[in-house]
């Protein structure tokens, strides 16, 4: 990978064994990325970039002004979110194994041993968010490979800095952002029809907007609600 410049804006050039270039911005500071095909001299992907600056300015606009969690310390009366649902943290120190309640819907009860740093307590949050994100995401990823017909062989959640789902479409595997289990439920539907359609079609393309209109009519809305919500403090640095 190297970079080239183009009005002011750094831009990280790829280059692929592929057909098409295909330009990216990035959150959340709006990184700009070409993948080009081997054959394409920087000249030609320089101009390329110029006819798609006023998209690029754009993007990047969007980023800067999307809200930012402040950093979390995971002390008491702290906000977090769950599917879209504000709480206030409660932390009580106790002499047993560590553990997340939920009693109602105004607090998340968290219970640690006594001197846990502020990176356990983090830690024992994200496994937390994991272990809620998997309960959800089952009868979801059945819902639409119902709805579509088109069938995953696996699943995963993992931290991605980049986006909120991913796939492999030889493996037909899809990957789902950890951070989507602060989001609304909505949000998590739509990701993973996103990334099923992505197991037929690679690219966004006409065909791809159409089988997402098809199977979630308002899949454009839920995708400016997830790209308007604030990103994490420190989970989305590139």
């Amino acid at each position: 990978m190297h970079q080239i410049e183009v009005s002011n804006i750094i831009i990280d050039i790829v280059r692929k064994d592929i057909k098409n270039m295909h330009l990216a911005v990035y959150p959340p500071d709006g990184r700009v990325r070409i993948a080009v095909p081997l054959r394409i001299n920087d000249e030609a992907v320089r101009l390329f970039a110029i006819t798609k600056l006023s998209w690029i300015k754009k993007q990047k606009r969007k980023f800067e002004e999307q809200e930012r969690e402040t950093k979390r310390d995971y002390i008491a009366r702290e906000s977090h979110f769950l599917f879209g649902h504000r709480y206030l943290l409660n932390v009580t120190e106790h002499n047993s194994a560590p553990k997340i309640e939920i009693k109602n819907k105004a607090k998340i009860d968290l219970y640690i041993r006594p001197d846990t740093s502020t990176e356990k307590r983090q830690n024992i949050m994200k496994e937390w968010y994991r272990s809620a994100i998997k309960e959800q995401i089952p009868p979801i990823l059945e819902k639409y490979e119902r709805k579509t017909g088109i069938k995953s062989n696996s699943w995963a959640v993992k931290q991605m800095k980049t986006r909120w789902g991913s796939c492999n479409i030889e493996d037909r595997r899809i990957w789902i952002n950890l951070e989507l289990a602060k989001k609304p439920v909505v949000c998590l539907e739509y990701i993973i029809l996103h990334e099923l359609i992505h197991l037929i079609e690679r690219h966004h393309n006409d065909n791809f907007q159409a089988l997402m209109k098809k199977y979630m009519p308002q899949w454009e809305f839920y995708k400016e609600e997830l790209n308007r919500l604030p990103v994490s403090h420190g989970d989305w640095e590139y």
